[in-house]
Formats: C-alpha cells, sequence, structure tokens
C-alpha cells in the first residue's frame, strides 16, 4: 500500500479515537524533559559579576545573621521564653530557606550553562514551598503568642507551657511538609515538551505551570485551594491578633504602658507585612503573575531581602536580642563573669 494511503488511514483512525485516548498518544509520542533552563536576570556579563557579589555577601549575612540570632537565643536562659522559641525556628528556618535557592543562582551568574535537571528542579520546588508554608503558618504562631502575653499576661506562663510550644512548632513543620507534598504530586505530574525555558531564578510554581505543554488547571486549581488554606487562616489569625492587641493596648491608660506592650510585638508586625505582601498575590493566582517581569523583583524581595532584614528588625526593636548578641559576638556571657567573681 503506498505511504500517502497509509497516512490517510492513520489520519482517520485517529480522528475517530476518543479524545481521552487520543491524548494519551500524544503524550506519548512527547520526549520526557530531563532538564529545565533558568534564564535568571538576562544581563551584560559584567553586570552579572556585580550582582553575583552583591547577592553572595547577602547570603553569607544572612546565614551569619541568623546562626547568631539562634545562638544568643540559646546561650542567655533569659530567652529562654515561648516568644524566642519561635524566633529561633523562623531563623533555622530562613537558613535553609535561602540555601534552597541562592547556591544555584550564584552559580548560574558566573556560567553560561544555566540548566537544572528535572529531578534538582523538583527537589527545589518542595523545600522552597515547604519552607514558604511553614513561615505562614509560624509567623501566625508568633502573632497567637504576642496576644496571649498582651491579652492574657496572667495567664501567658499557664497557656505558653514548653509542651504547646513545642506542638505548635512541630505543627507549623509538618504543615509545611505535607502541603508541599500535595502540590508536588501534581505539578511533577505535568508534561514537559523538549527543555523549557523558565523565566525565572528557581524552580517556583508559577514558572512550572507556564511551561507545561498540557493542561494544567487541575494543578493550577489544586495550588489555589492549597494556597488559600496555608496563606488565608494564617492571616486571619495574624489579622484577628493584632486587632484583639490593639484594642487591648489603646485602653492601657499610661502613655509609657501603651508604648511599652506595642514594642513586644512591633518588630513581628513589622515582618509579618513584608513577608505577605510580598507573597500574597504571587502565591494565590501563581500562573497570572507568571506572566509579568516584575515577579522577579517580588521574588528578590521574599526569596533574598526579607530573610536578611529579619534578624535587623528583631535587633532593632528588642533590646533583650540585642544584649543578647552583644553577650554572643563578644563572649562575655554571664559563666565568665560568675567565674571571676568566684575567684576573686
Amino acid at each position: 500500500m503506498p505511504d500517502e494511503t497509509w497516512k490517510t488511514v492513520t489520519i482517520c483512525i485517529t480522528e475517530k479515537m476518543p479524545a481521552p485516548i487520543t491524548k494519551i498518544l500524544k503524550i506519548d509520542n512527547q520526549t520526557a524533559t530531563t532538564h529545565f533552563i533558568l534564564l535568571g536576570f538576562p544581563t551584560r556579563p559584567a553586570f552579572q559579576l556585580l550582582l553575583f557579589f552583591v547577592f553572595l555577601v547577602t547570603y553569607q549575612l544572612t546565614l551569619i545573621e541568623n546562626f547568631l540570632i539562634i545562638l544568643a537565643i540559646r546561650s542567655d536562659g533569659h530567652l529562654h521564653k515561648p516568644m524566642y522559641f519561635f524566633l529561633s525556628n523562623l531563623s533555622f528556618l530562613e537558613m535553609w530557606y535561602v540555601t534552597v535557592i541562592s547556591p544555584k543562582m550564584l552559580i548560574d551568574f558566573l556560567s553560561h550553562d544555566k540548566t537544572i535537571s528535572f529531578n534538582s528542579c523538583m527537589t527545589q520546588l518542595y523545600f522552597f514551598v515547604t519552607f514558604v508554608c511553614t513561615e505562614y503558618i509560624l509567623l501566625a504562631v508568633m502573632a497567637f503568642d504576642r496576644y496571649v502575653a498582651i491579652c492574657n499576661p496572667l495567664r501567658y506562663t499557664v497557656i505558653m507551657t514548653n509542651q504547646l510550644c513545642g506542638t505548635l512548632a512541630g505543627g507549623c513543620w509538618f504543615c509545611g511538609l505535607v502541603t508541599a507534598m500535595i502540590k508536588m504530586i501534581f505539578i511533577a505530574q505535568l508534561h514537559y515538551c523538549g527543555t523549557p525555558h523558565i523565566n525565572h531564578y528557581f524552580c517556583d510554581i508559577s514558572p512550572l505551570l507556564n511551561v507545561s505543554c498540557e493542561d494544567s488547571s487541575q494543578a493550577e486549581l489544586v495550588d489555589f485551594f492549597l494556597a488559600l488554606i496555608v496563606i488565608a487562616v494564617p492571616f486571619c489569625v495574624v489579622v484577628a491578633s493584632y486587632v484583639t492587641i490593639l484594642m487591648t493596648i489603646l485602653r492601657i491608660p499610661s502613655a509609657q504602658g501603651r508604648q511599652k506592650a506595642f514594642s513586644t510585638c512591633a518588630s513581628h508586625l513589622t515582618v509579618v507585612i513584608l513577608f505577605y505582601s510580598t507573597t500574597l498575590f504571587t502565591y494565590v493566582r501563581p500562573k497570572l503573575m507568571y506572566a509579568y517581569n516584575s515577579n522577579k523583583v517580588v521574588s528578590v524581595i521574599y526569596t533574598v531581602m526579607v530573610p536578611l532584614l529579619n534578624p535587623i528588625i528583631y535587633c532593632l526593636r528588642n533590646r533583650e536580642v540585642k544584649a543578647a548578641l552583644k553577650k554572643t559576638i563578644l563572649c562575655t556571657g554571664s559563666g565568665p563573669r560568675e567565674d571571676a567573681a568566684l575567684s576573686n
């Protein structure tokens, strides 16, 4: 039979097949994607080198700052309180949060080969989503802690026990891990044609949804509902906590008392505003946000700048943390002073 006749018969059979079978045949004929190309920040080589040094210094400072916060809290007995327990969890989270993204981004600044393997991309996405979701919930838990401290000060130690604090912190991490796993089940199963070019500097949800060569509406719907739960519920907890805190502060008769009460939650409120304002619109409608190049600029704010600024904000606004950091850096803790007093 001539080749033209075979082509005609094949076309006729394919057209008469049910849509799902036709879709499966089309997908099977596609080459499985093994790599992605991260476009990053396409600029001149000289500017790439400048960006490398800027982000390298930022990354190192972020690690040092957060490590010092954890060390100061662990070494100073005055900071063994629920508020600082959650702060040390936040610092630990953000050290890994930036480590998931920054090393690959720094390598790409110096390399012409900006590819990332499929497995590496999915691994980066999984841990990034885990840390983002965990931070949303952890910030809500920290807001609840401030609510109890200011609105129920006499019952604070009874309510915020070590067991409850450990359970709340563990719950934050567990929810982040489970949420990321569910998202990954749907995103990793999408089909990607050839070697897709991702207009971003790391593997995020929005780029992967947009470069998929099949309908990603189901994955986008799942991602939307999970984002709604992980973002909206903690956000409501934060808003409800601070509305109640504000009403309680306004009822304090003295101006000094109001200032002291507000200073205990000002740092956390600043961190919440920074993190939520930069991530809220990005992850509520991820596929829509990818259409704008400004998405990369917003991503730099919450993946690079916020983890750098958080320790600075807590140090500037909190005298206890500032004093503990001075002791830690200068190695003048209470132990050496006590030994000197005993020797005299």
